[in-house]
């Protein structure tokens, strides 16, 4: 698993991006659960994730509404398959509007730079 913290703030919402190998529907759901044991990401406002796998396309929004097809958009324009990125906010009290959208795609972005 490849986390990385403190990615971005923005009006006092913060930024996270974690990601992992899975390569089915029931490692996503593990890597999920894993990922939610730390206290922290459990209580986070969103953890926005996808993944592509050999049979299609998974994505969560968690509330974040688009932002799921966001992440598995840029996987797709990657080719990164049997991968999940999770890209978890925790909200600082002031609506982002369509900057939301901007942010989750700079988490990703800063994770598929993490990958080398």
């Amino acid at each position: 698993m490849l986390q990385l913290e403190g990615v971005l703030t923005d009006k006092g919402s913060k930024y996270a991006v974690s990601g992992g190998v899975v390569r089915t529907r029931a490692e996503v759901d593990a890597f999920l659960k894993q990922l939610k044991r730390a206290k922290k990401y459990a209580k986070a406002t969103h953890n926005t994730y996808a993944v592509l796998l050999a049979d299609g396309g998974l994505k969560g929004d968690d509330g974040e509404s688009g932002a799921g097809m966001v992440i598995l958009r840029m996987l797709e324009r990657e080719g990164l398959t049997d991968h999940i990125v999770v890209v978890t906010r925790w909200y600082g009290g002031v609506k982002l509007g369509g900057d939301r959208f901007r942010h989750v795609q700079t988490c990703v972005r800063a994770y598929l730079d993490g990958l080398g």
